[in-house]
């Protein structure tokens, strides 16, 4: 019997073995099936990566016929040509950008504020209002519709409703203080950019010879003021883009205006539309847009690229004319009320036009409702 059950117990052993042996096996199978299937999912990622790279820097379409990426990638000595990796290179300068307008900000813009008794002023602050916030959350300037049915709500007067709306809106409002001092950063780094690439551009052939843009294109040398130029501008756009959620919209010519100082503020609004139209309806399509479209058609020839780029450059043009037009509809508001009104691309939302007839339309409605 002990020899029977030690037989027993035996088989039972070897049949675990079996059984865990095979389970192994499935296991290992599973793993290498699975590594497998990751290694061919990273080789189609990788493959559709490369293939949309191809496309996208394919040299067919940004590079005039017979030159390649690789005839950009070995210069001669003492030449540079430029470089995609410089784009990146602006990215931590943004960061550097950013804590310079931070320091410039604090230490000479507003200082610069309270010498012109520029305060930074306070907003009649709503009362709090859960019903209402969450309204104004989804839409800041509710209908008269929606007014009448929050007055049912919560059996308030329209008026006082539209009221709070409005002081709603201007706790989010920035200050002059706050307007004031981005506008004169961003009119310092304009000016300091303009003068030092307008110092270098006056000592270059192209200045007063655009041909010679063309000449031997693309194998053209970068100069080191030219690479501190464009590097300069990414880094700013690319701090505008990581700063444009608080940011407000203004431009520089509004320092005086917010100063108080009326006649500068129509001085330089005509010094601005000036050179608006100097730079940008003449020197614009008539120097830069002609060498570009024709003059480069000449010397280089067409290809793929020189479409989009042209079409690009027409389409700002366009963009011109329009600003152009707006600024015109201001010059002539000007004329009549005997100073400079409300920039029409402005985004100022004190009491507009618009916000005095909403409130008389609803408080057309408000009568009819009560009667």
């Amino acid at each position: 019997m002990r020899s029977g059950s030690h037989g027993l117990g035996g088989d039972a052993h070897r049949r675990h073995q079996v059984a865990s042996l095979q389970n192994s096996e499935f296991t290992s199978a599973e793993v290498r099936r699975k590594t497998r299937s990751r290694t061919l999912n990273a080789f189609h990622y990788r493959s559709a990566m490369s293939a949309i790279s191809a496309w996208f820097w394919s040299e067919k379409f940004w590079l005039p016929e017979n030159v390649t990426w690789v005839d950009l990638e070995h210069p001669p000595p003492g030449v540079d040509y430029p470089r995609l990796r410089h784009v990146l290179y602006a990215l931590p300068l943004a960061v550097v950008v950013l804590l310079l307008r931070l320091l410039f900000e604090r230490l000479v813009a507003k200082p610069c504020a309270h010498i012109l008794h520029i305060q930074a002023g306070h907003h009649r602050r709503a009362q709090p209002n859960v019903v209402l916030e969450r309204v104004y959350q989804s839409k800041t300037s509710p209908d008269s519709k929606q007014l009448q049915g929050l007055s049912k709500q919560l059996d308030w007067d329209i008026q006082k409703i539209q009221r709070w709306f409005r002081n709603r809106r201007s706790q989010d409002k920035p200050s002059v203080l706050t307007k004031f001092s981005e506008s004169m950063w961003r009119f310092t780094f304009y000016l300091g950019v303009f003068v030092y690439g307008l110092h270098h551009l006056w000592q270059t052939p192209w200045m007063w010879d655009t041909r010679q843009c063309w000449y031997n294109y693309p194998f053209q040398h970068q100069s080191p003021e030219q690479y501190n130029y464009y590097i300069a501008e990414l880094a700013f756009y690319w701090s505008l883009m990581i700063s444009q959620f608080t940011d407000i919209r203004r431009k520089a010519a509004k320092l005086a205006n917010y100063a108080k100082y009326q006649k500068l503020c129509d001085g330089l609004f005509v010094v601005f539309s000036f050179s608006f139209f100097i730079c940008r309806l003449i020197i614009y399509p008539f120097w830069i847009v002609y060498t570009v479209l024709f003059e480069s058609w000449e010397i280089v020839g067409p290809y793929q690229a020189w479409w989009l780029l042209n079409g690009l450059l027409l389409v700002l043009q366009v963009l011109h004319i329009i600003w152009f037009y707006l600024m015109l509809r201001i010059a002539i508001k000007a004329i009549f009320k005997g100073k400079v009104s409300k920039d029409d691309r402005s985004d100022i939302e004190s009491s507009s036009d618009e916000e005095m007839d909403s409130t008389k339309t609803v408080q057309q409605n408000g009568g009819a409702h009560n009667h």
